[in-house]
């Protein structure tokens, strides 16, 4: 058996996991998750049933992770040899943008995806205030660095990365000069290539039957 099990689709957030797991060297089988045919060991570790999930298998128990930003963290403590964790100096920066991606501009992105408006009173009550002011927030990040801690790319970055190389191509986020240049840079990174090359296959296979 695998060290994991990632249950996934490739039409989903799936495809940060993957690349997370890539990027950590983790031994992992991939269990296809099917939209409308959920296998019962997958709601059995995630009755949401919500991919990406993965399924540590560590020693004799197993750990259920969860949610594409809690899985690429887990796997940065579990593989520590990969390089992927902060040093103490970068745990500002790796925290605070790892969670603003996965709150305020995931919050933003969807509320604009369907339409909905924050009246300007109300925008306080909202976490990411408006879409445009989460938008140049996130650009500001990138004003004087080439990845999320620096000049060194950390698990955040697979993240914080995913959430800019889909943006980009789905038009969810705007095209800007920083977020090309920065997606531009994780995409010549080796784990991205193959994660995203598996994914890709996995999409052409499924639309052909």
């Amino acid at each position: 058996m695998a060290d994991y099990t990632f249950f996934t689709n490739p039409m989903s957030r799936g495809q940060i996991a993957r690349w997370a797991l890539h990027e950590a060297g983790a031994d992992y089988e991939t269990e296809f998750v099917e939209w409308q045919d959920k296998q019962p060991a997958f709601l059995e570790a995630n009755p949401i049933g919500k991919v990406p999930t993965i399924v540590h298998h560590h020693g004799d128990h197993s750990h259920v992770v969860t949610e594409a930003a809690a899985i690429c963290h887990y796997l940065a403590e579990m593989h520590p040899d990969a390089g992927l964790l902060p040093q103490t100096h970068e745990k500002a920066d790796y925290f605070r943008y790892f969670f603003f991606a996965a709150g305020p501009i995931e919050q933003a992105v969807t509320a604009n995806a369907m339409g909905w408006q924050v009246p300007e009173e109300r925008t306080g009550m909202a976490g990411f205030g408006t879409y445009d002011r989460a938008m140049d927030t996130f650009e500001q990040m990138f004003a004087d660095r080439d990845f999320v801690c620096g000049d060194r790319f950390t698990m955040a970055d697979v993240y914080v990365g995913s959430q800019v190389d889909w943006g980009l191509s789905f038009g969810s986020i705007p095209t800007r000069p920083a977020f090309e240049a920065y997606a531009a840079r994780l995409r010549e990174r080796p784990a991205y290539k193959k994660a995203k090359a598996i994914d890709m296959k996995l999409i052409e296979e499924s639309q052909n039957g």
